[in-house]
């Protein structure tokens, strides 16, 4: 019978689930995490990362591991809003970043981490039920042996849009739901002639269709080749018949809506190779936020917290910086040393960021949608995008850089991601990426003589202190949260305040004091 208590269970083991898990097993908690499925998916879902994700996987010595290019991470030149294509090229502050990564193999990649670090998976165990009690949760388990109950300090529901933590939690999850709209993507076969250099298609009576999005008055199409000979095509139609959710998609459904999208048969057959292959219809859209992230001791990450359209790629983004988010606020509270009021940081910081991707990507829906009136809107749209301050303002609005979290200090750089930077420290050169290796805050000295590093010296039971210099540095020093963000950031001379009471705020009492 498995043990009957542990600090943190996690419902999920998807990307935002493992990734949580190895987030609090580098902080010295190790989670349980529960998974229904006996192993892990095989089902094509999110076929990379994009935008300010991919440097917090550089903080943590993933990006290169998982397929990055050596270096620092490079920002694309360009990018897409609703199909609408954008150039980067003038932008001084690209936040753009793109990892083609397929789900099941960033998954698989998550799950060999989290093992390593000593967390206990457990494939095949359904929570069914939770109560919640004084001082944490009661959670009802079914498992391949059998039922079984275990007691946890905090619950995480990282289960995905049908989340059963967000129901039995009794937290609302409004949104809305568009019905006439039916998606269709398959893996699928294509002559080579229809190719394009640049990674696209030219269609006989249609003409050249580039990566990506292409919207026509009825309806749209999807050509991505992310693997080498595995393309994928899909369809997006409005207000046609609806299809039966109890008839199984076939590669001739698809062939028949690309037909009516573009008006020509294209000669699609089903895919080589063994697969597994990307097969499904889905009826009708939902875009909606759980009302709160947290509940007592419950909390809401990822899909469990908001669901949206695939467009533009934010699902991972979003999901895996919600993870970053708390994963270091609950290793606090089980360490001993989180401070009152930490963890409600965790729903005031996250979810105005949620609310954005909300936002954009009902627009970009919009923008796909039929008529003439959406056709001139998109001609308006793609003209201003043409501008650079526009360009950029969509950018970041994408990468979820555009907000940055009120973390009670006036410093531009507070509460943003730390830049870009390099270092000198101990003799060598390092991105300060490197620094954040190991979940850990760090207080990043770049100036000589002005007496930070003595006010951290009684937190450094909890936080790195790194004298360096660098002829890049934005401040004399950078106190930096293990999610990367800066927590507060000061010049010598008149902040020594400011950094105690920031060093209290986010990193509880100094041990003694």
């Amino acid at each position: 019978m498995p043990e009957n208590s542990v600090d943190i269970i996690i419902s999920g083991a998807g990307p935002n689930g493992l990734m949580l898990a190895c987030e609090l097993a580098l902080a010295g908690v190790h989670p349980i995490v529960l998974e229904k499925l006996s192993e892990p998916s095989a089902e094509p879902k999110a076929n990379g990362l994009v935008g300010q994700v991919i440097r917090f996987l550089d903080m943590r010595g993933l990006y290169h591991e998982f397929g990055g290019a050596p270096g620092a991470p490079q920002a694309v030149p360009g990018y897409a809003f609703s199909g609408i294509p954008m150039s980067f090229a003038q932008l001084r502050d690209n936040p753009m970043y793109i990892l083609m990564l397929p789900q099941p193999k960033l998954v698989r990649l998550l799950e060999k981490r989290a093992v390593e670090l000593g967390v206990e998976i457990r494939w095949g165990h359904e929570l069914t039920e939770l109560v919640q009690r004084d001082g944490g949760v009661t959670v009802s388990v079914t498992g391949p042996d059998g039922d079984y109950d275990i007691d946890t300090t905090f619950l995480i529901g990282a289960d995905g849009g049908k989340s059963v933590v967000r129901k039995r939690a009794g937290i609302d999850f409004p949104g809305s739901t568009f019905e006439d709209k039916i998606t269709r993507i398959a893996h699928v076969s294509l002559p080579e002639e229809l190719r394009t250099a640049d990674g696209g298609v030219e269609i006989p009576g249609v003409g050249r269709l580039p990566f990506g999005h292409n919207r026509f008055e009825r309806g749209v199409f999807v050509f991505a080749e992310l693997e080498p000979g595995r393309p994928i095509i899909a369809t997006t139609e409005f207000d046609t018949e609806p299809a039966s959710a109890d008839v199984a998609m076939t590669v001739a459904e698809l062939r028949d809506s690309v037909r009516r999208v573009l008006g020509v048969d294209v000669p699609i057959q089903p895919p080589h190779g063994p697969g597994p292959h990307a097969l499904r219809r889905t009826i009708g859209q939902n875009t909606r936020q759980a009302e709160r992230y947290r509940d007592g001791a419950v909390f809401l990450v990822g899909d469990a917290a908001h669901v949206h359209s695939a467009m533009g790629g934010p699902g991972l983004n979003l999901g895996i910086q919600d993870v970053a988010n708390l994963g270091w606020k609950l290793a606090a509270h089980v360490n001993g040393w989180g401070p009152t009021g930490l963890l409600d940081t965790y729903q005031s910081e996250r979810y105005p960021v949620g609310e954005r991707v909300m936002m954009h990507s009902l627009s970009q829906l919009a923008l796909m949608s039929p008529g003439p009136e959406i056709t001139a809107l998109r001609k308006l749209f793609t003209e201003l995008l043409e501008t650079p301050a526009n360009a950029a303002h969509i950018a970041h609005l994408l990468a979820g850089s555009d907000l940055h979290y009120d973390l009670g200090d006036p410093h531009p750089l507070a509460g943003r991601l730390v830049p870009e930077l390099t270092v000198e420290t101990e003799g060598r050169q390092a991105r300060v990426t490197e620094l954040l290796h190991q979940a850990r805050p760090v207080l990043l000295v770049l100036a000589d003589d002005n007496g930070f590093a003595d006010i951290a010296e009684p937190w450094r039971d909890r936080i790195d202190t790194v004298i360096a210099t660098s002829p890049e540095a934005p401040a004399d020093a950078l106190l930096i949260r293990p999610d990367g963000y800066v927590a507060w950031a000061g010049e010598s001379g008149d902040d020594a305040d400011r950094l105690r009471d920031a060093l209290s705020r986010w990193f509880g009492a100094a041990p003694n004091s």
